[in-house]
C-alpha cells in the first residue's frame, strides 16, 4: 500500500511538473506569435511582401503550439497582404479560415474584425453585400464596446454610403468615426477622415469645405510619411483644381501624387492618375495626350473588367468551399474535443486502476499479516487452554484428595463426637448423682469431693484424649 501511494505521489508530481514546463513553454511561444502578428499588421500598407512574410511564420510557430487566436490572426492578416497586393480572392478566402479559427477560440473581437475586412473587399464589388458585413461587425464591435473598431466600422460604412451617392449618411458615419479617433488620438485615422470628408464635400460641389479639409489631411500625412494617404489626397486635390479652372496647380499635384503612387506601387491608384491625367490633358485641349491616357484607360478598363468579373465568380467559389472547410473544421475539432475527452478519461481510468490494485495489493498484505498474527494468537491460546486443561485436571485431583480427606475427618470426628458423648456421659452423670447425694447429705463432704475430683480428672483425660485424637488421625478410637 504504501508503494502504490509513493507511485501515484511520484507519477502526479511528473504530471504537474511537465504540465508547467509545457505551461511555460506555450505562453512563450503565443507572445511570439503575437509579436511577429503585430509586425506583419504594421507592415501591411507599406511592406505587403514582409506582411505575408511574417504572416506565414507566425502561422507555422501557432499551428506547432496548437494556437487557434495566432492561427486565426495570421489568416487575417495574410488576407489583409493580399490585399493590398489587389488578391481579393485570396484574400477573402484567408478571411474566411481567420474566422472559422476565431469562432473556435470563441474570439468575438476577432471575427469582428474580419468581417469589417470582409466588408472592406466587398466595398468596390457589392455595396450591398459590403454593409451586411460592416454592420454584422458593427454589432459586435459594440456587444464587446470594441471603440477603436466602432470608429474604423463607421469610417468604412461613410465609404460605402460615399461609393452610393449617399452623401448625407456618409457625413453622419464619418462625423461619428471622427469623433471617436479624437477622443483615441489615433492621427492616422484622422488623416483618412479628413480626407473622406473632404471627397464628400467636394461631390456636393462644396470647393472651400473640401479644399480646407483636404488641404489639412494632406499636410497631416506628409508630417507622417504616409505615403498611400499622400497620394490619395493629391487625386482628389486634382480633380478639385481642375474643377475649378486650375489646370497648373492640378499638373503639379498630379505629378506629386503619381511620385507617390509609384513608391506605394498600387496598381489602382496608378489607374485613377492616368484618368486623371486623361481629363487634364482634354480640358487643356491636349487630345494626343488626352488620347494615349485614354487608350490606357481602355486597355485597363478592359482587364478590370474580366477581373472583377473573375474575382467575383472566385469570391463566391472561395465561399463555397471555405463553407465546406469550416463543416470539416468542425468536424476535425469535434473529433479532437473527443480524442481529448477519450483520452482523460482512459487517464483518469488508468489512475483509478492504479489506486484500486494499490489499495488491493495493500489489502492483501493486511490479510496475510492479519492471518499470521491471528495463527500464532490461536497457537497460543491452545497452549494456554493445555495449561488450564492441566491445571484444572491437578486442581480436580487435589479437591478429590481434600474431599476425601475431609470425609474421613468428618467420619472420624463424627465418631470422635460419638465417643465423647458415650465417655464423658458417664462421670457427668457420676457427678450429679454425688451432687444430688450431697445435697441430701447421704455421703461425706470429703469423700463427695475426692469422687467429683476423680470424675472431672476423668472428663479432662477424655477430652485432652479425644483432641489428641483430633490433631493425630492415625489414632484409633480405644473403648
Amino acid at each position: 500500500m504504501k508503494k502504490a501511494f509513493v507511485f501515484l505521489l511520484f507519477f502526479c508530481t511528473a504530471v504537474t511538473l511537465h504540465a508547467k514546463d509545457l505551461g511555460e513553454a506555450i505562453t512563450g511561444d503565443t507572445s511570439e506569435v503575437i509579436r511577429i502578428n503585430k509586425q506583419a499588421y504594421d507592415n501591411r500598407l507599406t511592406q505587403p511582401q514582409q506582411t505575408l512574410s511574417d504572416a506565414n511564420r507566425a502561422m507555422v510557430l501557432a499551428r506547432k503550439i496548437n494556437y487557434n487566436n495566432g492561427i486565426a490572426e495570421a489568416y487575417r492578416v495574410t488576407g489583409l497582404a493580399m490585399f493590398y497586393m489587389d488578391q481579393a480572392e485570396k484574400a477573402f478566402s484567408n478571411y474566411l479560415n481567420a474566422v472559422a479559427f476565431f469562432t473556435k477560440a470563441n474570439n468575438l473581437g476577432g471575427e469582428a474584425k474580419v468581417y469589417n475586412n470582409m466588408g472592406n473587399i466587398y466595398r468596390d464589388h457589392d455595396t450591398n453585400k459590403s454593409l451586411d458585413y460592416f454592420f454584422k461587425s458593427l454589432a459586435i464591435a459594440n456587444k464587446i464596446n470594441n471603440v477603436s473598431l466602432i470608429a474604423a466600422l463607421n469610417l468604412n460604412i461613410g465609404n460605402v454610403y460615399t461609393r452610393r451617392n449617399s452623401y448625407t449618411q456618409a457625413l453622419k458615419y464619418y462625423g461619428q468615426s471622427k469623433a471617436i479617433f479624437s477622443k483615441l488620438k489615433d492621427s492616422v485615422n484622422l488623416i483618412q477622415c479628413g480626407q473622406n470628408i473632404g471627397v464628400v464635400y467636394f461631390k456636393l460641389n462644396q470647393y472651400d469645405k473640401a479644399l480646407a479639409m483636404l488641404l489639412e489631411a494632406n499636410a497631416a500625412a506628409k508630417h507622417l510619411d504616409l505615403n498611400e494617404p499622400i497620394a490619395s489626397i493629391d487625386l482628389t486635390l486634382a480633380s478639385l483644381y481642375m474643377n475649378q479652372q486650375k489646370f497648373d496647380e492640378a499638373e503639379k499635384i498630379v505629378k506629386e501624387g503619381v511620385a507617390y503612387t509609384q513608391l506605394i506601387n498600387d496598381p489602382k491608384l496608378e489607374y485613377d492618375y492616368k484618368h486623371t491625367n486623361y481629363e487634364l490633358a482634354y480640358n487643356r485641349k491636349n487630345y494626343n495626350e488626352a488620347l494615349f491616357y485614354l487608350r490606357e484607360i481602355y486597355r485597363v478598363d478592359s482587364a478590370t473588367f474580366k477581373t472583377n468579373t473573375s474575382v467575383q465568380m472566385k469570391l463566391i467559389e472561395a465561399t463555397r468551399k471555405q463553407e465546406e472547410q469550416i463543416k470539416e473544421n468542425e468536424r476535425v475539432a469535434e473529433r479532437q474535443a473527443y480524442d481529448r475527452t477519450k483520452f482523460w478519461a482512459v487517464t483518469i481510468v488508468a489512475g483509478l486502476l492504479l489506486v484500486v490494485i494499490g489499495l488491493l495489493v495493500g489489502n492483501v498484505k493486511r490479510k496475510a499479516k492479519t492471518n499470521s498474527q491471528l495463527t500464532l494468537l490461536n497457537g497460543e491460546v491452545s497452549r494456554q487452554k493445555d495449561n488450564l486443561d492441566r491445571i484444572n485436571h491437578h486442581l480436580e485431583e487435589i479437591i478429590d484428595e481434600r474431599t476425601k480427606d475431609l470425609q474421613i475427618k468428618n467420619r472420624k470426628l463424627s465418631e470422635h463426637s460419638s465417643y465423647l458423648s458415650h465417655q464423658i456421659r458417664g462421670p457427668i452423670a457420676t457427678l450429679r448423682g454425688l451432687i444430688n447425694l450431697e445435697k441430701e447429705g447421704l455421703v461425706d463432704q470429703h469423700e463427695c469431693i475426692s469422687m467429683m475430683d476423680k470424675c472431672v480428672s476423668e472428663i479432662d483425660e477424655k477430652i485432652i484424649d479425644m483432641s489428641d485424637m483430633l490433631h493425630n488421625p492415625s489414632r484409633t478410637t480405644t473403648t
